[in-house]
């Protein structure tokens, strides 16, 4: 298995332990989570060097709840503790190695200054 199953007990320490961690929010029961997994874990298998994760809706509604998530699947994407990406709707293949490679290659003290700044303006 290329990904992790996330709880309460261990999402908070795998988003803060790991450079990278790219979620998806799924339910048993919701057909298009069922279609995107295998897309999904074998992105995972393909990109060792990134945390991957899965969080149930059904089984872990604090976490779902905490970030806002009222659609699924939707794409959490991660980097150095910023929420870089939370958006309902799959990805197909090529479109997951784009966003992983982009996000791969962000420069972080870049995004920090942004945030930095945006925040600055709201004040």
């Amino acid at each position: 298995m290329a990904y992790i199953d996330l709880t309460t007990k261990n999402f908070n320490e795998t988003l803060d332990s790991n450079d990278i961690v790219i979620i998806d929010f799924w339910a048993q029961w919701c057909g298009p989570c069922l279609q995107f997994a295998p897309i999904f874990e074998k992105v995972a298998e393909d990109n060792p060097d990134v945390v991957f994760g899965k969080v149930n809706t059904e089984e872990q509604k604090a976490i779902s709840a905490e970030y806002g998530v009222q659609s699924i699947p939707t794409l959490m994407v991660v980097r150095e503790g910023i929420i870089l990406l939370n958006q309902a709707g799959s990805l197909p293949e090529d479109a997951f190695d784009k966003m992983i490679a982009h996000v791969k290659g962000l420069d972080m003290d870049h995004v920090r200054a942004e945030i930095a700044k945006d925040e600055e303006a709201d004040d």
